[in-house]
Parts: structure tokens; C-alpha cells; sequence
């Protein structure tokens, strides 16, 4: 029987375990978005997973969702991200960073006085959008969203090319491998949903010009850096960002469809309604695994009982732990021996040091 701590080849990285660090937005970076050396020590302390997701990375300072998250455009942010590849390689670890994008969730505030840029000008929902910036205390709050601007189809295809630099900058600085955030209502998602993407143009409309930005995006981040070091996180039933995908079943099937012939190294299938108690996973595998035969990653309040239930059963090939990451650096070694588990704290979500992120204790 599989178990969670079973090796796993990830076309070609040979992964200690199954456990995977999910994505968790901190807000660290230091000015010009450039991660700092806590956030090297951060990951490092958590390099036991089998495969570290590092938290959501601007691709281009034209997005930004949340103030303070690191970025992966400039030279600087390459030598910052070089400092946390080399702490977690140090550790044995591997890691790989999610490329992102936050189309039309942001705020002119912390976006330079320009608008958000999304597939469409969809705002009559600003108040639905999570978008948050530090305060001159250093506590972090929610701020108000403010109109996006429809992207002109030269900024389209820029866009998809910072993609592609942004996945190559990553390599460059000695990460493993780099996901396609395609989730939680961020702008491939945009694309992707009838409700927030209404172009008449060939990005808008069917399914099939839906899918195009997103197909353009892998297409073009793969043939940087290949395939074999390229995942892509969706979550179609997400109620984060109000997505407002009318019929998310068959966007997953779609996406499935898509991603199929590419040789991905995974698709992480995110169950974001799971933390609000309505979880979606059965209906998100329904529409999946026909259709989809490469790795999948699951997320989304699992527990480590039911993780190893579903490795067992082959359902996934890893399980991403998200929150427990957070509050327990040493998260496999507590799962092995099955506790205690440090709960996390309200303090020091985002931003700040070391307060809330690499202040927890470790085993022993």
C-alpha cells in the first residue's frame, strides 16, 4: 500500500515523501519586492516536505493582491529567491515557486495609482475582492479593490510573456520547478469564468477561447523551462475573489482536457471551499481524473488521516498541508509520530519578522 511517506519520482526529482508545503501568501519581502533572509530561514526550517510551493510571486509589478508579497521580475528578486533555494537545497529540499498573476483583484494604492488590469471590466463586485496592504503600524489590513481596466491584446500578450520570464527567472535562481497559479480567482481564472471574463474578441466567449490564456501561458512557460518542471494549481468551485464561474464542472473538465497532452509535472487540485465548510473535492475529482492521467496534488483541509487515505487509494499521487505548514515547520516528522501539532496563531499571517512565521517550535 502506498503510504504518505513513500518516495516519489517527480519526472525526475526524487522526493523524500508525498507532503507537500502548499502555497501560503506571508507578506515579507523588503522594498522593490526583494525576499529577505528571514524569508530563507522560513523555508528552510520547512524543507522535511517532500515538495515546498513557495507562496504566490508577482510576476510583473503590474499585479498585486496583497503589499509586501515577493516578486520575480527584477534582478534583485532573482538574488533574494537565490538565497531561499539555496537554504532549502542545503536542507535536502525541493522547491518550487507559484508564478502570480492578480489581474483585476487589487488596488490603485498599492499598484503604483494604476489600475488593476483584467480580462474585463467587471466591478461591481470590488467589495467581494481580497486585497491587503501594511499599514505604517506594520499591522496588515484589507483594502478597498478599485476598477480594473480590460487588457488591450498587446498587454494579453505581454502578459503571457512575463510568464515565461518569470519562470525562467526562477530556474535562473536555482528553484526546482514553478506552478501556474490558475486559482482562487486570479487572473487566469478571470479568464477562464463566463462571469468575469466578457470579451468579444478570440480570448472571450466559448469555452474554447477561454481556455486560450491559460493554454497560451503553459504553452509559453513550458517552452522556457520544460515541462517536466511546470505545474498549475486550479480550484474552478472557489468562492474566493468571486470567480463567478456559472458551471465550474465543466471548466474543470475542460482544463483537465487541456493540460492532459502537455507532460506537466503536476496538476494541484485545490478544494478552497473546504475552509469555509463546503467542501468541493468529490465534484473537482469527478471532473478530473477521467480526464486528466498525470500527477495531482490534493489541497484543501485535509487531514493527515485522510491524505493517507487518499495516497493510499491512489486518488492523489501528494497531499499540500497549507495552514499546518504554517504553525508546524517540522510538519512530517509531527505527522509520523502523530503530534502534537502547534496551532497557529492570529498574529503574523502576513507581514511583519519573525512573529507568526519562523517562531514556532520545532520537535525537541
Amino acid at each position: 500500500m502506498t503510504a504518505l511517506f513513500d518516495p516519489f519520482d517527480l519526472k525526475g526529482l526524487n522526493l523524500p515523501n508525498r507532503i507537500v508545503m502548499a502555497p501560503l501568501t506571508r507578506c515579507r519581502a523588503g522594498a522593490g519586492d526583494v525576499p529577505l533572509p528571514i524569508s530563507a530561514t522560513y523555508y528552510r526550517q520547512r524543507a522535511s516536505a517532500g515538495l515546498i510551493i513557495a507562496e504566490g510571486t508577482n510576476i510583473t509589478a503590474k499585479s498585486c493582491a496583497f503589499e509586501k508579497a515577493p516578486g520575480i521580475y527584477s534582478e534583485a528578486q532573482v538574488e533574494g529567491w537565490r538565497q531561499v533555494a539555496d537554504a532549502v537545497h542545503a536542507e535536502g529540499g525541493h522547491i518550487f515557486m507559484q508564478l502570480w498573476h492578480c489581474g483585476r483583484v487589487g488596488a490603485d494604492a498599492i499598484l503604483n495609482g494604476e489600475p488593476p488590469l483584467g480580462p474585463s471590466e467587471v466591478n461591481d463586485d470590488l467589495d467581494a475582492l481580497q486585497v491587503y496592504g501594511q499599514m505604517a503600524n506594520g499591522r496588515y489590513a484589507r483594502l478597498a479593490a478599485t476598477p480594473a481596466r480590460a487588457m488591450t491584446l498587446a498587454e494579453i500578450q505581454e502578459t503571457i510573456a512575463d510568464y515565461a520570464q518569470g519562470a525562467a527567472n526562477a530556474i535562473r535562481a536555482g528553484l526546482d520547478g514553478v506552478e501556474i497559479h490558475a486559482a482562487n480567482g486570479y487572473l487566469p481564472h478571470q479568464f477562464l469564468s463566463p462571469g468575469t471574463n466578457q470579451r468579444s474578441d478570440h480570448y472571450g466567449g466559448s469555452m474554447e477561447n477561454r481556455l486560450r490564456f491559460l493554454r497560451e501561458v503553459v504553452e509559453a512557460v513550458v517552452a522556457k523551462v520544460g515541462a517536466n518542471r511546470v505545474g498549475v494549481r486550479i480550484s474552478p468551485f472557489a468562492g474566493y475573489n468571486n470567480s463567478r464561474d456559472t458551471d465550474p464542472a465543466a471548466t474543470t473538465t475542460a482544463v483537465a482536457k487541456l493540460l492532459e497532452g502537455y507532460g506537466l509535472a503536476y496538476l494541484h487540485l485545490a478544494d478552497t471551499n473546504a475552509w469555509a465548510g463546503s467542501p468541493d473535492m468529490p465534484q473537482l475529482l469527478a471532473a478530473t481524473k477521467p480526464h486528466f492521467s498525470g500527477s495531482l496534488i490534493g489541497n484543501g483541509a485535509i487531514t493527515p488521516e485522510a491524505a493517507q487515505d487518499y495516497v493510499a487509494a491512489g486518488t492523489f499521487d501528494m497531499v499540500a498541508f497549507g495552514r499546518p505548514f504554517l504553525a508546524n515547520p517540522d510538519l512530517p516528522a509531527r505527522i509520523r509520530q502523530g503530534g502534537p501539532f502547534n496551532d497557529p496563531r492570529a498574529v503574523g499571517w502576513y507581514g511583519g519578522s519573525e512573529e507568526g512565521y519562523t517562531d514556532y517550535p520545532a520537535l525537541g
